[in-house]
């Protein structure tokens, strides 16, 4: 008697994160639709997850109102820079290439809640969300046509810090862009900040904590340098909660902590109150 035989085939498993949307905080499964249906926000633990620019404009910008601006102002390379893994511009042209962004910040004209304003939301997916010279340079110039047209300018931050590739010039972009809303203030228009996880270094040192109202999502990651250095620098245990949105607000660092979900309305409300036009 001879036993059935059959060529082994190896079967290809694919990996779960094609499966499944998988919690960041609590490690919790969930159906991919039912994790964007939910607004990328964990059901059992409440944990915003991050999201793209395009999806973070189409929850706060009212429907069909979004006009790009300056989608044409982009990275300099004017170091040449390269490292042991290839050069600074292979890199950011390959995240251009998959992202289709060409800045690390979108920003356009828009209404929210039918009131008029410039929108920018910064993209970690793209360079880690880090603030180049393009970025520094097209929130300048949301601030002049904020002030041309009248507009309050909102801008969602998600950031790892300045972006070194492109060296000092992009160190100046804080200074670049903290004068830029210096102008908008002067000029009595309104600055609503939104702070989203993470944002660090360069952009928490400048522009993200210059709102007028300065607000984020639960849970998000606030802060400079990492928590290891500042351990090391001096030599002390930090609280679990520390840099948390949580532990800025109860130490008056952040005006509110608003759900997701809840944003727009809140901005809208804030803009209705804060606008004189």
């Amino acid at each position: 008697m001879s036993w059935y035989k059959a060529e082994a085939r190896k079967i290809e498993i694919p990996p779960a994160k094609a499966l499944w949307a998988i919690c960041p905080k609590c490690a919790s499964h969930f159906d991919k639709a039912e994790w964007k249906k939910n607004g990328s926000i964990c059901p059992k633990c409440n944990y915003h997850g991050r999201l793209l620019a395009r999806e973070r404009i189409s929850q706060i910008a009212d429907e069909g109102s979004f006009v790009e601006e300056f989608r044409e102002v982009t990275y300099s390379d004017h170091l040449e820079f390269h490292d042991a893994t290839g050069s600074y511009k292979e890199k950011v042209e390959a995240t251009i290439a998959k992202s289709g962004e060409t800045e690390s910040v979108v920003m356009g004209s828009c209404t929210i809640g039918g009131k008029k304003a410039m929108l920018g939301v910064m993209d970690f997916s793209f360079m880690g969300g880090s603030l180049g010279t393009g970025t520094g340079e097209r929130i300048a110039r949301a601030c002049e046509k904020a002030i041309a047209e009248r507009r309050a300018l909102v801008l969602f931050s998600a950031s790892g810090g300045a972006r070194m590739h492109e060296g000092i010039l992009s160190l100046m972009q804080m200074a670049k862009t903290s004068a830029a809303i210096a102008k908008l203030k002067e000029a009595g228009l309104a600055y609503i900040s939104v702070l989203t996880d993470p944002t660090t270094g360069g952009v928490s040192a400048s522009y993200a904590m210059l709102g007028d109202i300065n607000i984020t999502e639960p849970r998000a990651l606030i802060g400079f340098a990492g928590r290891r250095v500042i351990e090391n620098t001096i030599h002390q245990k930090l609280p679990d909660d520390f840099q948390s949105a949580e532990y800025l607000e109860k130490h008056g660092f952040i005006d509110r902590i608003v759900e997701r979900k809840e944003l727009k309305g809140f901005i809208a409300k804030m803009l209705r109150y804060m606008s004189a036009d």
